[in-house]
């Protein structure tokens, strides 16, 4: 029985780590295929629908967006996924 507690308490020692080990981050993506005034948006709408995002500013003018997230609930590839999956293409630009 007392394997069983250990194994447990391990278990739920990792679990917690892995919340603390997580951190706010904030990325700067370079945008593909941003031609009219309605893109922006949708660009925002989308990466601000990723689990995990916090904030998201994204510039018509430098075809970039400015992301902040968890990064132990999003990542720069599930990001670039979405904004991929509505037609903009996108990668890492800078790590601010």
């Amino acid at each position: 029985m007392k394997p069983i507690l250990a194994i447990t308490a391990l278990a739920m020692a990792i679990l917690a780590a892995g919340d603390a080990l997580a951190a706010e981050r904030t990325v700067t993506l370079k945008i593909d295929n941003l031609f009219c005034a309605s893109c922006p948006y949708i660009v925002k709408q989308v990466l601000a629908e990723v689990p995990g995002v916090r904030t998201v500013k994204v510039s018509f003018k430098n075809k970039t967006a400015l992301v902040t997230f968890d990064d132990g609930k999003a990542s720069v590839a599930a990001l670039t996924a979405a904004t991929t999956n509505v037609g903009f293409s996108s990668t890492l630009l800078a790590t601010n």
